[in-house]
């Protein structure tokens, strides 16, 4: 049995203190291989090279938009050890809980501000995308448990048409600057 050992166990968080991360707003995520394997693909010059695992995680990320009626996809990309992508929490007043599109009765004792469903916020979002991609690869690649994503995912709360923008062309120039980036492998 592990002994508990605060200094390696207890995790700070790195989300922003006190946000609702089911709210209405855009938000630039960063999602990491297991150990920043390069496992998707490859660069060829100024182009992302899609490999079988690469398209696997590039699909499901499309896919996160027509299972979640709260969610919007703007610019995203696949790297060989990550992904960068922004998402849209549209606001999902006529979303009621695990049944969608089914409005609470008028006498239900359950307040309708004060439940959502989970797949609402971000780290839900996250989790059940990063799930999805691990079990379809571990599926091929007949390893079922193996890590695919490291613990955790960067996020970025954007807040102004300037700050969007910026990120954007970060998102889509970052094949372009593969050779500079702090997750490619020779950098580290």
């Amino acid at each position: 049995m592990m002994v508990y050992d605060p200094k390696k166990h207890n995790r700070r968080s790195i989300r922003l203190k006190g946000h609702d991360y089911a709210s209405p707003g855009l938000y630039f995520l960063t999602i990491c291989t297991y150990k920043r394997q390069c496992i998707f693909g490859e660069i060829k010059g100024d182009k992302m090279l899609l490999n079988s695992w690469g398209e696997i995680a590039r699909e499901n990320w499309i896919n996160t938009e027509s299972i979640r009626d709260n969610v919007r996809l703007d610019v995203f990309v696949v790297m060989p050890n990550h992904i960068h992508g922004i998402i849209e929490i549209v606001d999902s007043k006529n979303i009621v809980g695990v049944y969608r599109n089914t409005p609470l009765r008028s006498d239900s004792p359950v307040n309708q501000s004060e439940f959502k469903s989970p797949s609402e916020t971000i780290g839900a979002i996250v989790r059940g995308y990063k799930s999805t991609v691990t079990k379809q690869i571990n599926k091929i690649r007949n390893s079922p448990g193996e890590k695919v994503w490291q613990r955790n995912y960067y996020d970025h709360i954007i807040r102004d048409k300037k700050s969007l923008e910026r990120i954007r062309y970060y998102i889509i120039q970052n094949p372009a600057q593969w050779q500079e980036d702090q997750n490619n492998p020779i950098n580290v």
